[in-house]
């Protein structure tokens, strides 16, 4: 009787917040019929995203990016175009497409034409060079690969004995046939619903090794969308930048987002601060989805760079990807005001938590509260509970995990619960914090330190700008911490400057003994710390 309660309070909650939202609304009988008969035959999801804002609003801009808009109904007659010319080309329903696409219109056009002809996405990290694009391609067979020209280097090796397609080229002969000029030709008529949906595999980060295949499972309903709506305040037909890459799953869950919501998609190639603040400015952008580590550049540009945009329409900054450092989330807030959510998730377990801006005031560092319908647990080694106040490792459970890795292997678990990789707790309000990752704990002199925290510690040091703290063997207490260090322009922190704040405001094992300064740390695409580089400096 309880679970029969439990599913009439998640369906009122979903019908309250979509239509708060704005993502239910009124309409006339013709519209009504059109969307549900949409609904029905496709389901929620990317394919049936534009065909569905096409009837609503034929008009409405879907995508701006460097040249120029593109309305719902232009979106939805390219991709059935695109579908149909890939079809006849060779691509059937159950075989799959690699993506190497920056951000613009041909990577959602791309995503939405495998959606409609049944086949999958295989998204490709455009740092990658050549042999990491080929190992993949290696490993998960895509039919086809589709690609930026600029990136035909990394995407040549890939393409050997595939079909290959270039969906964005500046000038010159393009390396493979046109994906525009497919779309000019084809058909794009209304394709029948596949027999079985395309699956999308977005890759794993690779910070602690080889990427690895995670299969994305589309919604069956809209009820983690209406989940994560409850969490941060996203509406419907907005202006979202994404700046975040669509190849990654925070950007592709902006994407999935912004098209369910009816949501004018802004997208540029390349992630550059200023551009990036002037395209809020231009498009009156609401919504600004990013990775951590570019409000730190949008930042570094000063207070009256930031000043000379107007970004008064800005009512969402959403960040996730990376780790938020609490002094960066107070920055970002004192200059664009309180408008920041942080989400603690990963490609595997989807969303855990949100940190409103409320959370990231009173608490700062905090990853925030549980997303309605995500359950979080902290466990200890043997698999037991943690209680209150307790530290432990963190699985997560919700309708978004992944369905496992493409080679078969899958995450630990516990309960029904996935394990995130991370260590953490909550404090007495119920919020949680991140401790670190759970392989790179150390042990100094019998204690356990966990270098997330001493980053944290690190960066609310005034002249700080970024920093990186690894464990590194040592002869005398079996590990201690090294620290890299960044500093603001006109900072003249010295070594002993970074030892002496941590030592004040901390336990001594959990000093740097060496601190490395450098003019950046090296990341990935999606702003996560190379540790494993650092590791050899």
């Amino acid at each position: 009787m309880s679970t029969r309660r439990d599913r009439l309070a998640t369906r009122a909650f979903t019908a309250r917040t979509l239509v708060a939202s704005g993502m239910v609304r009124p309409m006339g009988p013709r519209k009504l019929a059109g969307t549900a008969s949409t609904l029905r035959r496709w389901g929620p999801g990317v394919a049936s995203g534009y065909a569905v804002a096409a009837i609503q609003q034929p008009a409405g801009i879907a995508i701006v990016d460097e040249r120029g808009p593109l309305t719902f109904a232009d979106v939805h007659r390219r991709t059935n175009a695109l579908a149909r010319a890939w079809a006849q080309a060779g691509i059937a329903p159950g075989d799959s497409v690699a993506i190497l696409c920056r951000n613009h219109r041909g990577i959602v056009e791309a995503t939405v034409a495998c959606a409609k002809l049944g086949a999958g996405a295989l998204f490709l990290n455009t740092a990658f060079a050549g042999p990491q694009v080929a190992a993949v391609c290696e490993c998960e067979q895509p039919r086809a690969i589709v690609y930026d020209d600029d990136l035909a280097d990394a995407a040549r090796a890939a393409a050997a004995g595939r079909l290959s397609f270039v969906s964005w080229c500046d000038g010159g002969r393009a390396t493979a046939p046109l994906v525009e000029r497919l779309i000019e030709t084809g058909d794009p008529a209304d394709l029948p619903v596949p027999q079985s949906r395309g699956r999308v595999v977005i890759l794993t980060s690779g910070t602690t090794g080889a990427p690895k295949g995670a299969t994305r499972p589309e919604p069956a309903s809209l009820e983690p969308a209406a989940a994560l709506l409850a969490s941060i305040p996203l509406r419907a037909r907005e202006r979202t930048l994404i700046a975040a890459p669509l190849f990654h799953s925070w950007g592709f869950a902006h994407l999935v987002l912004g098209i369910a919501l009816g949501s004018t998609i802004v997208l540029r190639r390349r992630f550059e601060p200023e551009a990036t603040l002037q395209a809020i400015d231009e498009h009156g952008a609401n919504a600004l989805v990013v990775v951590p580590v570019m409000l730190q550049r949008m930042l570094e540009l000063g207070a009256k760079a930031i000043t000379r945009h107007d970004l008064g329409a800005l009512r969402v900054i959403a960040a996730s990807g990376s780790s938020l450092t609490g002094a960066l989330a107070t920055r970002v807030m004192d200059a664009f005001g309180d408008v920041l959510y942080n989400l603690y998730g990963s490609t595997e377990v989807a969303w855990a938590t949100v940190a409103s801006p409320q959370d990231l005031r009173a608490a700062p560092g905090t990853a925030g509260r549980p997303v309605r319908g995500t359950v979080l647990r902290l466990y200890d080694g043997a698999g037991r509970e943690v209680g209150p106040g307790g530290c432990g490792r963190i699985f997560v459970g919700n309708d978004m995990v992944f369905e496992g890795y493409t080679s078969g292997a899958g995450k630990p678990a516990v309960d029904g619960l996935l394990a995130s990789g991370d260590i953490g707790h909550f404090d007495g309000d119920g919020r949680l914090f991140v401790d670190g990752r759970v392989d790179e704990m150390i042990v100094s002199g019998g204690e356990n330190v966990f270098p997330h925290e001493v980053e944290d510690l690190v960066a609310r040091l005034d002249g700080v700008e970024d920093v990186a703290v690894i464990g590194v063997e040592d002869e005398r207490f079996g590990q201690r911490l090294k620290a890299f260090v960044v500093l603001a322009p006109g900072a003249t922190l010295s070594e002993l400057d970074i030892r002496d704040h941590v030592r004040r405001v901390s336990a001594s094992f959990k000093v740097p003994r060496d601190v490395v300064f450098l003019d950046e740390l090296p990341r990935t695409a999606t702003g996560k710390v190379l540790k494993r580089d650092l590791a050899t400096l």
